[in-house]
């Protein structure tokens, strides 16, 4: 008999929600409803230090209504975490609390390092076991992790403040790209990469990168040539150096309104989207990397494996 659960990924810049039917027994789910929302829930945090009141209600809004679709699906259960915003912002605990009043639902907020198992365990739900020694790196709206697996198993895992957000709002884009600008941006997050990285991570010579999150995705679907994303073109896609390259200089030459009219990139990413590739760029090049595996799958699913763990 199978049992419907939810899981609601409670990001900085996105609110992610999956509905899914589990067995007993099985090693997948058959998905229900699989759908997510820019919410921008970190903009201003990281200069004010606290959760922006616009930010927090229309964030608050968007989670109380997938509480409410996933219960009127029937999911008898529904697990929230909310990540490095919340965690990290001086009234996070007071939002955490309106919203369990609001939703009925404990908001668990997880560590960086808990955010960073949750990631790998939802990477290995979709793309299976990845032999050998792999870096997994995780771009989110106000972290990035990166994670040391070998032969599916964790070994390390790092939470670096370094975030599509705060970066975006040091360093904007509204018109096309300069490449100055760019550089000075490349250089800082090389530097923070150099500077903060586990050793454990950075010094070990992988087999396999894999990337997740927004902005892979997003260059995954524009590399396919996708008009409409499609979840199942793009896992698993190899997206070469070389693509990245060509999808920056494409990116790079539109204001943001042209980024935003881009077929699969979401327009509340439309500003985000140069600071995460600069990321992407940057994590290929410390590793020394040809190419990197795309998952679609990443903390949601990983959410969702663990709580059918438990229900089944």
């Amino acid at each position: 008999m199978t049992t419907r659960v939810a899981a609601i990924d409670l990001g900085t810049n996105t609110v992610r929600l999956l509905v899914a039917d589990v067995a007993p027994h099985a090693t997948g789910w058959r998905t229900v409803i699989a759908e997510q929302r820019v919410t921008r829930l970190g903009e201003g945090f990281r200069s004010t230090g606290v959760l922006a009141d616009a930010a927090a209600a229309r964030t608050a809004a968007a989670v109380a209504e997938y509480v409410t679709r996933a219960r009127g699906v029937g999911a008898g259960r529904v697990a929230i975490v909310a990540t490095s915003a919340v965690r990290d912002a001086a009234n996070g605990g007071a939002f955490v609390l309106d919203l369990e009043r609001t939703t009925g639902v404990r908001v668990r907020v997880i560590s960086g390092e808990e955010e960073a198992r949750l990631t790998l365990a939802g990477i290995l739900a979709g793309l299976g076991a990845l032999p050998g020694a792999a870096v997994a790196f995780d771009i989110g709206g106000g972290s990035t992790e990166y994670i040391l697996a070998r032969d599916g198993t964790l070994v390390a895992a790092t939470s670096l403040r370094l975030g599509v957000v705060p970066l975006a709002e040091r360093f904007p884009f509204p018109g096309p790209v300069d490449p100055d600008c760019y550089g000075a941006l490349r250089a800082e997050v090389d530097a923070q990469l150099a500077r903060e990285l586990l050793p454990a991570i950075a010094t070990t010579r992988i087999d396999t990168l894999v990337g997740t999150a927004g902005t892979v995705t997003t260059l995954a679907a524009l590399d396919l040539g996708l008009r409409e994303y499609d979840a199942a073109r793009v896992q698993g896609h190899a997206l070469s150096r070389a693509a990245v390259e060509r999808q920056r200089r494409r990116l790079a030459a539109l204001d943001v309104a042209g980024r935003a009219a881009l077929p699969c990139l979401e327009p509340g990413r439309a500003d985000l989207i140069v600071v995460g590739v600069a990321i992407v760029e940057a994590t290929l090049e410390r590793w020394g990397s040809e190419r990197l595996i795309v998952s679609d799958w990443s903390l949601r699913e990983g959410l969702l494996a663990e709580v059918a763990a438990r229900e089944v």
